[in-house]
């Protein structure tokens, strides 16, 4: 008889709340491409004016997984830590709205909720990122059938070992590992264990040289390096022109959904992407079959604001799917 399992996807990770201020219009701010990376640029000491700001509660890579579960018919919870302040409140409700269990969610008097500012310009943005330093400790989260963890503060360096720790004890657990910043700050060797838990590894192709550090184009000898480090499954996105996956023994390029216009904001396209990917591997699926659900979700969320509006609930990408075109499959490289 099978374990009973009360969730089928945790996602363990801070939370936070995004403030989108909109400088597209107005000539507001510009990009300076002159010294090899673009660059966004104000004018110092002046005024600068905006066109709108969207507050957006609840979101970060582990909430925004959470809630990409939940719309795909998961059943799912967020492992978070918040202040007992009016951000943090609406986080909740945010997060209860969109039927993701709270119970392992942490309160805390005296700390604020997360809160980061993005500058919006164009159809990018750049984030004025800060993680409070809360106290992490992991609850008693039962045998789920998926474990997701991402963004958590550079004080976790020991809340990771804990993680890994019930992670072995409870080896029914399929565990997915999408770093965040600071994780990668962390470097490879200090969170070792959990490259080697890893049943699926998430990055973008920037990050996995960041992480391997090598200037190495390649991304099928990027993916076989992460596989060394332990993960059973490495996908690598590479933006707008495509995903690559591998199981240790086959790869495949999938190619990005097409857009039905323009992108509008592309906060959350790589969050929508992953925890898509591990969502259909929850429900049944195959490495080749999540890959042809990841891109839809992704293509999806660049059309609104932030990185939750634009989550397709399951029947809505099964729509996509059935008017994909034929060329839309993943391709054995």
């Amino acid at each position: 008889m099978e374990k009973f399992r009360e969730y089928d996807f945790i996602a363990i990770g801070d939370t936070v709340t995004d403030a989108f201020i909109d400088l597209k219009e107005g000539g507001a701010a510009h990009l300076d491409i002159d010294k090899g990376a673009r660059e966004l640029c104000l004018r110092f000491a002046d005024k600068i004016p905006y066109d709108e700001v969207y507050v957006v509660p609840a979101v970060g890579n582990s909430a925004n997984a959470a809630v990409a579960a939940s719309r795909l018919g998961l059943k799912s919870a967020l492992v978070s830590n918040i202040g007992d302040d009016y951000f943090g409140k609406e986080c909740l409700d945010a997060l209860k709205k969109e039927k993701v269990a709270t119970n392992f969610i942490k309160v805390h008097k005296g700390i604020k909720t997360n809160y980061h500012y993005v500058l919006w310009y164009e159809d990018d943005r750049t984030i004025l990122i800060k993680h409070e330093s809360f106290p992490y400790e992991l609850p008693d989260i039962n045998e789920p059938k998926w474990v997701y963890c991402s963004s958590l503060a550079g004080n976790s360096e020991e809340f990771h070992k804990d993680i890994e720790n019930y992670l072995n004890i409870h080896s029914q657990i399929k565990f997915a590992f999408q770093p965040g910043t600071f994780q990668m700050k962390m470097g490879k060797e200090k969170l070792a264990g959990i490259y080697r838990r890893s049943d699926v590894f998430i990055c973008n192709r920037e990050e996995a040289q960041r992480i391997l550090g090598t200037s190495e184009e390649d991304i099928k000898k990027l993916m076989d390096w992460l596989h060394k480090l332990g993960p059973k499954i490495v996908v690598v996105t590479d933006g707008p022109k495509g995903a690559y996956a591998s199981d240790g023994k086959e790869a495949w390029f999938m190619p990005p959904y097409p857009d039905p216009k323009p992108p509008y904001e592309r906060t959350g396209a790589g969050d929508a992407f992953s925890s898509t990917f591990v969502a259909a591997l929850c429900l049944g699926k195959s490495v080749p079959e999540a890959l042809l659900w990841a891109p839809v979700n992704s293509m999806s969320v660049v059309q609104y604001v932030g990185a939750r509006e634009g989550l397709l609930t399951r029947e809505k990408l099964e729509e996509y799917l059935a008017k994909a075109p034929k060329d839309y499959e993943p391709k054995r490289i």
